[in-house]
């Protein structure tokens, strides 16, 4: 039997603590960290992720049922719901976004040679934003219309490894739209985005920071056809032109002209219409690249599913920040963790091996490894067929 570390204290050891101290040390809190530090409450929420826990009382009776082995789990300080609580209250949510963007670079550079579907050297994103549902009375601060509360979380999420480089918490009522106002364009990337996003002063941005957009485009676009290019018809394109703004708010805000290219896409018998300001790339990897938008789409429900942002441990808004970026951290850790390992399971199959096994003592690797052995385990022709 393996006498080594628990899991969860592997899993952690991937966790960059000189980073972390950093976060810390960046912004100062009043609230007592001798005896509860930002790391227990760091590991205790992230323990809460991984084992899919519902409340405070829930955390705190799974831990003290395992008092013995706290210490063992990288955890000092004494836990209490009240102290996890006042933690979550008091001390500065943007601690954990700082430290969650700094691990989303670590993963980034793991993933960088990773494929999304597309033959394509420059880095691609895809841009969206998703809400998460509050109840309005106990989160009078997250009010949203009709008498529901929301937070909005905006997504930059780069397409190789499904990593978010960017990611931005604010009220429900925020418009997609600041999201750009926040992104620092980098020169030869793709941005990939919906309708919603539909602002040509702001494309226009993107394209003097030598960027690329492929966008849909909404149907009362008022333009002018100066060139066309000739398209193959079986794969679905319809055309590729290149247009000039011609409405009364929009031909002074894009001062140059656009690439429009129309696809049909049998499969949701739909047609689709698309902007972009590169000219060089194929017709046909302009509606693929569109295409790929949608892993932010599996993104956002990945994330609903697997991660504790439904139901949150604080109503205050600093709490509500809190459990979402160390949601957030946890799942690119995991990420982190399954190219380190060179881990075959998906993601999703790695939480939930992870989630029963957090107190055995097994290598990580073997861990999985064996885990996903016994899954492709044909069965025996002899077993009995229940529902036959």
């Amino acid at each position: 039997m393996h006498q080594g570390k628990l899991v969860f204290a592997q899993l952690m050891e991937h966790l960059p603590l000189h980073t972390f101290r950093q976060c810390v040390a960046r912004y100062p809190s009043r609230y007592p960290t001798l005896k509860f530090s930002h790391l227990d409450q760091f590991l205790c929420m992230a323990f809460a992720q991984l084992t899919f826990r519902e409340s405070l009382r829930d955390i705190e009776t799974c831990l003290r049922a395992n008092a013995s082995k706290l210490y063992h789990l990288g955890i000092r300080g004494g836990v209490a719901r009240s102290t996890l609580a006042d933690a979550n209250e008091k001390r500065d949510w943007r601690t954990y976004r700082d430290f969650a963007l700094d691990l989303i670079e670590v993963a980034r550079k793991l993933y960088a040679d990773e494929s999304f579907g597309v033959e394509l050297d420059a880095t691609v994103y895809a841009l969206d934003s998703t809400l998460i549902d509050l109840c309005l009375s106990l989160f009078p601060w997250a009010r949203f219309r009709h008498g529901h509360a929301a937070v909005k979380l905006h997504t930059m999420l780069d397409l190789r490894g499904s990593i978010p480089s960017f990611v931005h918490i604010s009220g429900g009522l925020t418009s997609d739209l600041a999201l750009l106002d926040q992104i620092a364009f980098e020169p030869g990337s793709f941005y990939i985005m919906d309708r919603g996003y539909v602002d040509f002063g702001r494309l226009y941005a993107i394209h003097n920071a030598q960027a690329f957009f492929v966008i849909r485009a909404k149907a009362n676009l008022r333009y002018r056809c100066v060139a066309s290019q000739p398209v193959e018809r079986a794969s679905g394109l319809r055309c590729d032109q290149r247009i000039v703004l011609t409405g009364l708010f929009t031909e002074d805000k894009y001062a140059t002209s656009l690439r429009r290219v129309k696809f049909y896409d049998r499969a949701s018998n739909k047609l689709f219409v698309f902007l972009t300001n590169n000219f060089n790339l194929a017709a046909a990897n302009v509606a693929a690249l569109y295409r790929c938008r949608w892993h932010i789409e599996l993104f956002f429900r990945w994330i609903k599913q697997h991660l504790r942002i439904k139901a949150f441990f604080g109503t205050s808004e600093n709490a509500v920040k809190i459990q979402i970026w160390i949601a957030i951290a946890v799942y690119v850790l995991v990420a982190i963790v399954k190219k380190r390992l060179d881990v075959r399971a998906s993601l999703h199959t790695m939480l939930q091996i992870l989630s029963l096994a957090l107190f055995e003592k097994q290598p990580l690797d073997q861990l999985f490894t064996r885990a996903l052995a016994i899954a492709e385990t044909p069965e025996s022709i002899n077993q009995l067929n229940l529902f036959g």
